[in-house]
């Protein structure tokens, strides 16, 4: 069978979850404005989409049997546009009932999200192929390069239409998504393994490999997510540089790099365990920097090269795990996308919590005063000297993988 249309359709259904992760965050000020939502409950839409990822995760897990995995893939991206309209049609409609179909938008919009998470990495690895690393990493590297695109389109389209009809701009991305459900259902689907190896022992050794890959691609998403999350008000507030300036130098360059990183990789990558390692390393020395710096440039280009370091963390541990785990099946990548939400989720939310602790204690103040910073800069300094502990982990974990197995081989 030739499935390059398949491979295509997972591509653009890549690309396309890129509007449902960033586009929510270039609202948030507006739906203050034009709804007054409270930045409290601006936050929870967050915290609900990680949440319902996270569930629809675990539901895969657990009961991957009892669904029909193609037939899930193909519907897939037609919830994606069913999200984002009811995002955009129904705060337009209701508007005293704004926050409501936000919060229900971004509950569909979100299973859509996991779905492509658990679904779309096992049909691009179940798809025959003399370079199966290349294209997860191609797969991955699509994300990133759908960040910049939808940061580009949503600047000028705010700069042409302005931001009181984003709705307009949220149901084009909702709409989008069809494309990629026609793909799919006129395209091949590969068969997936859906069931785990037998056998006590192996399962058990088995077990113990998936464990070591759901600790490394959790510690390598916090290491991703918390720059993605903060580099803009990071830039902005701790390093006093323009929000213009924060969002275009800072978020996309980050993406831009998260991109390069993976194509690299698609093109002329191996041994991805030294990758991985190298990505750890340079991450915590990237946060280090962003962190203890005074120069703010110096700041602002380690944050941006963060993006660059963490790149392959995700992917790379999906590729570690399809070579050190024969035939995972769909259930192991469920576990893994749990694994990475997981740490999509907490890291993030550590730092904020880190910043405000830290901004309002005597010691930010004084340390304030010694270097000319404020008590929201050291606080923002603190909390990425927290994050920094998520790489600096990985180092030390990705030593134990390494040496596990090479015993094991």
């Amino acid at each position: 069978m030739n499935f390059k249309r398949t491979k295509f359709a997972c591509y653009s259904t890549y690309l396309s979850m890129s509007a449902v992760f960033c586009l929510p965050s270039m609202l948030f000020v507006t739906f203050r404005e034009t709804y007054g939502i409270s930045y409290t409950l601006l936050g929870t839409l967050v915290l609900t989409n990680f949440c319902t990822q996270l569930l629809v995760d675990l539901i895969f897990t657990f009961f991957t049997k009892y669904f029909n995995v193609k037939t899930v893939v193909r519907v897939m991206p037609l919830i994606t546009c069913a999200g984002l309209l009811t995002y955009a049609i129904f705060p337009t409609l209701f508007p005293q009932y704004a926050y409501a179909g936000l919060l229900v938008g971004t509950v569909i919009f979100s299973i859509s999200a996991g779905l492509s998470e658990v679904l779309l990495s096992p049909v691009i690895a179940a798809i025959p192929s003399e370079t199966p690393e290349k294209d997860m990493s191609i797969l991955h590297s699509l994300y990133a390069y759908g960040v910049v695109f939808v940061v580009v389109v949503s600047t000028i389209f705010f700069r042409l239409f302005g931001a009181e009809n984003w709705m307009y701009l949220a149901s084009f991305f909702g709409l989008l998504s069809i494309v990629s459900c026609v793909l799919f259902c006129i395209s091949p689907m590969p068969e997936m393994n859906l069931t785990q190896e037998k056998g006590e022992k192996k399962a058990t050794k088995k077990g113990f490999a998936m464990m070591l890959c759901v600790m490394c691609i959790f510690l390598g998403s916090a290491a991703e997510n918390s720059m993605t999350n903060w580099i803009s008000s990071y830039i902005e507030n701790a390093l006093h540089i323009s929000k213009t300036v924060g969002d275009i130098l800072g978020l996309t360059l980050f993406a831009v790099l998260l991109g390069i990183g993976r194509t690299l990789y698609a093109k002329y990558g191996k041994n991805i365990s030294n990758v991985l390692f190298l990505g750890m390393a340079g991450a915590t020395i990237c946060y280090l920097l962003a962190a203890v710096s005074t120069v703010p440039v110096i700041s602002m280009i380690a944050c941006v090269l963060t993006g660059f370091c963490t790149s392959m963390l995700w992917p790379g541990t999906l590729i570690l795990m399809e070579e050190k785990i024969p035939s995972p099946g769909v259930t192991a990548y469920a576990l893994m996308a749990a694994g990475g939400d997981l740490g999509a989720s907490v890291a993030p939310q550590l730092l904020g919590a880190v910043a405000d602790r830290v901004s309002a204690t005597s010691f930010a103040a004084d340390l304030g005063e010694t270097f000319n910073l404020t008590t929201e800069q050291v606080g923002m300094k603190a909390g990425m000297l927290v994050a920094m502990i998520f790489p600096l982990l990985g180092i030390g974990l990705l030593l134990y993988i390494k040496k596990y197995f090479k015993k094991k081989a």
